[in-house]
């Protein structure tokens, strides 16, 4: 088989899917086509058909063809163009910009990472998100600083020995700690202060501990669809602690002719 023609094979198999994932179950007609329970038909090629059996895409009972859970899957792989296809049908990319040594760039993220992915997608009635960028990059900002800093519990055992080199009068952990998890913990505590004990704490539960808004309610014996609100209330506090507006009124630059001199 040479190249077109296994290109064109694939593109009918992957029209095939999509029909039975879209449709349900459909019925193997007698002039070959397929027609699906809400009367859809298409045109169907039945050595498409004996390759997407062959693959577990699609189970056959008789005349009756239904996509197996596969399937969806074997589509997400097939529209990734990255060379990791089975890496690339988990991952959600989008374009966002982020602060390097003082200059922003735009980077790809994978948004299925975020604890704020499912919120970030929240809209409210007008059709505006229900939280911002900005409180979305802030978010994301705190869980890289509880990460670096060491600050997630342990949830496997370690095996690593334990070896006793504390002097007799010296620190305990911090002296272990590198700079980097210092300097992450310190942004931690600044950025907690910041947002006040009153939503500090729902803060840390969704983006350091990734708990769900109704295991946050459940814990804390909170009224349905409060945690939302108290979440939006906390990222909007931390995004200002990250980025604090300039004051009103303030003039960063001034203007004058050659030879100017300001007056003192």
């Amino acid at each position: 088989m040479n190249r077109s023609a296994a290109k064109q094979n694939d593109a009918e198999l992957a029209r095939l899917l999509r029909f039975l994932l879209a449709g349900g179950p459909a019925e193997i007609a007698a002039n070959d086509s397929l027609v699906s329970p809400d009367g859809r038909a298409q045109p169907l090629l039945l050595p498409v058909v004996e390759v997407a059996v062959r693959l577990g895409l699609v189970c056959r009972s008789g005349d009756r063809l239904a996509a197996t859970p596969e399937a969806r899957a074997h589509l997400k792989r097939r529209l990734c163009e990255t060379g990791m296809p089975y890496a690339g049908q988990h991952r959600d990319l989008a374009e966002v910009v982020v602060l390097r040594d003082g200059v922003r760039e735009k980077v790809l993220s994978n948004r299925l990472e975020s604890p704020l992915a499912g919120l970030a997608r929240l809209k409210e009635k007008t059709g505006e998100a229900y939280l911002p960028e900005s409180a979305i990059a802030a978010g994301d900002r705190l869980h890289a600083d509880f990460t670096r800093g060491g600050l997630q519990p342990r949830m496997t055992m370690s095996f690593e020995p334990r070896i006793a080199t504390r002097q007799k009068g010296e620190a305990g952990m911090a002296r272990e700690l590198t700079d980097t998890a210092l300097a992450a913990r310190l942004r931690v505590a600044r950025a907690v202060e910041a947002i006040g004990p009153e939503l500090s704490g729902v803060a840390l539960d969704v983006c350091c501990f990734m708990k769900g808004l109704e295991m946050v309610e459940r814990e804390r014996q909170w009224p349905a669809r409060s945690a939302k609100l108290m979440l939006r209330a906390a990222l909007m506090a931390l995004a200002r602690h990250y980025a604090p507006p300039s004051p009103a009124g303030r003039r960063s630059h001034v203007w004058g002719a050659e030879g100017y001199r300001p007056e003192m």
